[in-house]
């Protein structure tokens, strides 16, 4: 049976650990070449030795020289993006009353600019056909206390894929979101701070939230990206794509 992203190129930002990781090891056992992306290089180059077929590029999203050399690489690698996946991103948590202009520029930067600057470099690669993978959150539907920065700009993510599937309809690219729940990942526990005990009450915390009961792992968003990504979704453009059982369903 044919790989599903077989021949293709493949693009993962923030593809250094979590769901970024899991999804461009998906790609590459799908048959895709796959680059990725990483702040930091010693990890960076931990995930590609990880990957097969995989090239690592160290870039950071929110810098646009970094955005500039990774797709002149690409470019000169590979020539071109078949499947582009935006999952670079991040925030932290501060209440109404102590947010300040770097809490809003830190969530802001690496959420909404990073993002639409990477897609808009990508976009003299993305051949027709091409489809392009946004990474938001169910917080950018539910509200979230100490949360409200980062909730924002991943609701932006969801109105810049209903804006973008027009600007680009002339070139049949799809743009789809998907939108996890609470995940276990370094991101998520790393958030309740670096003891063990505090990062499994996070995530006890959130799995009692679950309908399912349980968090997710970083391979359960990785096969949705892959089914947004694929031919499998080839009538699906503009969607959001809820993997987060059921927490924003109910």
């Amino acid at each position: 049976m044919m790989s599903k992203l077989q021949g293709k190129v493949a693009v993962v930002t923030g593809g250094t650990s979590g769901i970024g990781l899991a999804t461009a090891k998906l790609f590459a056992a799908e048959g895709a070449r796959v680059f990725i992306t990483g702040r930091r290089q010693a990890e960076l180059d931990a995930a590609a030795a990880s990957i097969p077929n995989a090239i690592g590029i160290q870039a950071d999203s929110s810098n646009s020289a970094d955005l500039k050399r990774l797709f002149d690489t690409i470019r000169e690698l590979a020539g071109r993006i078949d499947v582009l996946y935006v999952n670079a991103g991040g925030g932290s948590m501060a209440p109404l009353g102590a947010i300040s202009e770097e809490h809003i520029a830190d969530a802001f930067d690496r959420n909404v600019k990073g993002l639409i600057f990477t897609v808009q470099n990508a976009l003299p690669l993305l051949g027709k056909g091409a489809s392009v993978v946004l990474t938001s959150s169910t917080a950018g539907i539910v509200g979230t206390p100490a949360f409200s920065v980062y909730s924002a700009s991943k609701a932006a993510v969801r109105n810049l894929a209903r804006s973008w599937i027009l600007d680009l309809k002339d070139r049949a690219i799809r743009v789809n979101v998907v939108s996890p729940g609470p995940v276990r990942t370094p991101g998520l526990v790393e958030l309740a701070g670096p003891e063990a005990s505090a990062q499994q009450g996070l995530l006890d915390m959130l799995a009692a939230q679950v309908p399912l009961g349980r968090v997710g792992e970083p391979e359960e968003i990785a096969k949705a990206v892959l089914f947004l990504a694929s031919d499998d979704a080839s009538f699906i453009n503009g969607a959001e794509l809820f993997v987060d059982g059921g927490l924003a369903q109910v």
